[in-house]
């Protein structure tokens, strides 16, 4: 087995089909995609495939160690991952195939007007995980 983060971005990401920001869906619609989300972790779960998902709020801050004293927090200079990484699901496949699998099926989970966002998501396996994806 090997573990995958399959990440969910804000911004960053090709566009989706249904291109519809978040923000900007119904509260049912809003309700239909979550619900999707945890049908799709249980059933992972039932298949020992599933093994984390969270969602992130867009607040963020960047902290690094900067010597004795408070740390200095910034908001920049970067692309702010804040603004890119909406959330994560890791999964525990047995081939890279399955995972780009899952990845797919994930990206079909509802959006405006109840249909299919077809999001990108990016699959990336955890580092000492080998796998055998072709970088293009």
């Amino acid at each position: 087995m090997a573990k995958y983060l399959l990440l969910k971005h804000y911004r960053g990401a090709p566009a989706s089909v249904n291109d519809v920001p978040m923000d900007q869906w119904t509260p049912e619609e809003v309700s239909a995609h979550v619900q999707y989300m945890r049908d799709f972790a249980a059933r992972l779960e039932d298949t020992g495939e599933f093994v984390d998902t969270q969602a992130l709020s867009p607040e963020g801050t960047f902290v690094r160690y900067d010597g004795e004293g408070r740390p200095p927090v910034t908001d920049g200079p970067f692309a702010e991952t804040k603004d890119v990484i909406a959330g994560w699901m890791v999964i525990d496949v047995e081939t890279y195939e399955r995972a780009l699998e899952l990845a797919g099926e994930l990206s079909a989970a509802p959006g405006a007007g109840g249909k299919p966002i077809h999001e990108w998501l990016e699959v990336r396996p955890f580092l000492g995980a080998h796998s055998t994806c072709v970088t293009e």
